[in-house]
């Protein structure tokens, strides 16, 4: 079994409008509604490869009700998520269907208390007794300290359960130092942690500060991979157009998949790249057009480079 860690979930709304202008009335010709939050998408995408996983995190009031809903109407997935007093958040995604542009908004999400917390913690421990690998994804929400990822890297590490990590800015700098087997940054992500805006000298960074490996992902470009057994570059064939809301998600999913199935790390990059792919041209996240992520898998470039330092 394969879990997943969203500790912000969400209920992701997508709407679609022909043409998104500021200070007007729109028309909104579709309405989507989906389980939500990094590692609720990646749960699904892995689903959909034919992987048990199971999903963790907080989930509350209404809104976590229909999430609840969805992930159990979801198959493949289990939902391992804990109650709590306050309301899951919900997310808007704008789709403009002239340009291909979207725009979110993100709420922030209910504030957790120590009590919540801790139950959390204790449903997180006994998860991984049964775990093969962990993805601990997305953002706090508000109540949990900045430490917090760090403290669930330490305990995957004690449960010998491999341990992917994708979140940002300062949870994403205490949980380097705890030694996460992966970790997944996009550009930006990476030189707010290292300082630098070039991709494979912040990579190195990275992973000199306590990273396993790092997966850095460059959006249309593909993803960098500096690792013990060498460093790559994945890049799709063509850039594809399309809503690209999940695809760093589906990255995360082709890795963990690709692990689970004990492949190298160039074909583990070649599965994310296409994962990702074919992410941008479905309508939400944590979808993928199968015939897309196939026609792909194959036309991904992977180069080696010489052993990262």
């Amino acid at each position: 079994m394969i879990l997943t860690v969203t500790l912000n979930t969400a209920l992701d709304i997508t709407y679609h409008v022909r043409s998104l202008r500021p200070h007007a009335s729109h028309r909104v010709s579709e309405v989507l509604e989906r389980p939500g939050g990094k590692g609720v998408n990646v749960a699904r995408v892995l689903a959909a490869l034919g992987h048990e996983v199971t999903v963790t995190g907080f989930a509350g009031g209404a809104t976590g009700r229909v999430v609840q809903e969805l992930l159990t109407a979801t198959p493949g997935v289990v939902d391992a998520l804990v109650p709590v007093a306050g309301a899951t958040r919900r997310t808007i995604a704008v789709v403009d269907e002239e340009s291909g542009d979207t725009t979110q908004l993100n709420e922030p999400g209910p504030v957790i208390t120590p009590g919540e917390w801790n139950a959390f913690q204790d449903r997180y421990e006994a998860l991984l007794a049964s775990a093969g690998a962990v993805a601990l994804c997305g953002s706090l929400p508000p109540g949990l300290p900045v430490g917090a990822y760090a403290g669930l890297v330490r305990t995957a590490r004690a449960a010998g359960v491999p341990v992917l990590l994708d979140t940002s800015g300062e949870p994403l700098r205490r949980a380097v130092a705890a030694r996460p087997d992966v970790i997944k940054p996009n550009a930006d992500e990476l030189a707010e942690l290292t300082g630098s805006h070039e991709p494979l000298r912040a990579t190195q960074d990275a992973r000199r500060r306590g990273a396993h490996a790092v997966v850095a992902s460059l959006g249309a470009e593909g993803l960098l991979a500096v690792t013990p057994e060498g460093r790559w570059r994945a890049t799709p064939p063509v850039r594809l157009r399309g809503n690209p809301t999940g695809a760093g998600d589906s990255a995360v999913a082709g890795l963990l998949s690709a692990e689970a199935d004990h492949l190298p790390w160039p074909d583990r990059l070649a599965r994310a790249v296409a994962l990702s792919a074919a992410t941008v041209t479905s309508p939400a996240a944590g979808e993928f057009d199968r015939r897309t992520y196939e026609k792909l898998l194959d036309q991904v470039s992977v180069t080696s480079e010489a052993n990262a330092a």
